[in-house]
């Protein structure tokens, strides 16, 4: 039976999910981690798409199938961490035989409830990543994560007391504390693809008010441009902070003044029709974002080149 991807199979707890895999009842009720290695076939009615009331951890090696995250493929690789969130739509197209090796952590949120974790997860923006930003993790990466996920394994194992859950706590802060780091270094090896974005990011913005987005939708929204560039907007954000120490939202507003500029000193039109042209609904927001920007107010700017 194959699900439509407007009507995902919703999986509501660990257990329910270990039931549908067809592996072992879970040790905890909260949170678990499977061996890939334990799924042998995956059963003929597991649900084409899926999304989980958990968030899911995959460490996971040679890979065979294809999968999206959302409406995006999903890039899986040799050495590749995936990160995904609650309520989030994953959809398979494997069928057969499972043949990739790692690990996948499942947590469902009410293990971080009292812990800190609970507010600071949402911080890590991988979760919410697309297509092309899964983490490639060195050899070196690899084997330091597989230690982190083996020994959470162990205190799994053991017997429930009033120390598992702050020590389960503490590991998956840790592992994630990694993981942010390891996604910076990705950024940074990256350098060339990253560079490649923001030319892309300068071309999308041009285009925008080239041919009268503005016009038609408004300002350009942060939203906007990170699905022309087909990724999510905090990673178009990590990126944009890492190159230039601006956020998405600032290079917009740069692009905005600098538009503004160019039509104050080369056109005859008024503030309020420049306004409009950039997207602004009224020119009080355009001639506060200017001052704001170039210290000191559209008419005084254009008076100057008079």
């Amino acid at each position: 039976m194959t699900n439509l991807v407007n009507t995902p199979h919703r999986i509501h707890s660990v257990a329910e999910f270990h039931q549908l895999l067809g592996v072992p009842k879970p040790l905890h009720p909260l949170v678990s981690i499977i061996q890939f290695e334990s799924i042998q076939y995956l059963p003929a009615s597991l649900p084409q798409c899926l999304t989980f009331d958990f968030y899911s951890i995959w460490l996971k090696k040679d890979f065979k199938g294809k999968m999206k995250y959302g409406q995006n493929e999903y890039d899986f690789n040799e050495g590749v961490m995936s990160f995904f969130a609650p309520n989030q739509l994953i959809t398979n197209q494997i069928q057969g035989e499972i043949s990739h090796s790692g690990w996948w952590l499942i947590v469902h949120p009410d293990l971080f409830w009292g812990f800190s974790l609970a507010r600071t997860i949402k911080d890590y923006h991988y979760f919410s990543y697309a297509v092309s930003e899964a983490l490639y993790v060195s050899e070196q990466e690899e084997h330091l994560v597989t230690g982190l996920l083996e020994g959470f394994y162990q205190e799994l194992i053991q017997r429930i007391d009033d120390f598992s859950q702050p020590i389960m706590v503490a590991q998956i802060e840790l592992l994630l504390r990694y993981a942010d780091r390891f996604y910076h270094r990705q950024f940074i090896t990256r350098r060339k693809a990253n560079h490649h974005l923001l030319d892309q990011l300068e071309d999308v913005l041009t285009d925008y008010f080239t041919v009268g987005r503005s016009i038609e939708l408004g300002l350009p929204t942060v939203q906007y441009i990170a699905n022309a560039l087909h990724v999510s907007p905090n990673y178009l954000s990590d990126v944009l902070k890492l190159h230039t120490g601006q956020s998405t939202q600032q290079h917009i507003q740069d692009k905005l003044i600098e538009l503004a500029k160019v039509k104050l000193t080369t056109t005859r039109l008024t503030v309020s029709e420049i306004a409009y042209e950039l997207g602004f609904e009224h020119p009080q927001s355009f001639t506060k974002l200017f001052k704001s920007k170039a210290n000191c107010s559209p008419v005084h700017f254009r008076q100057s080149f008079n």
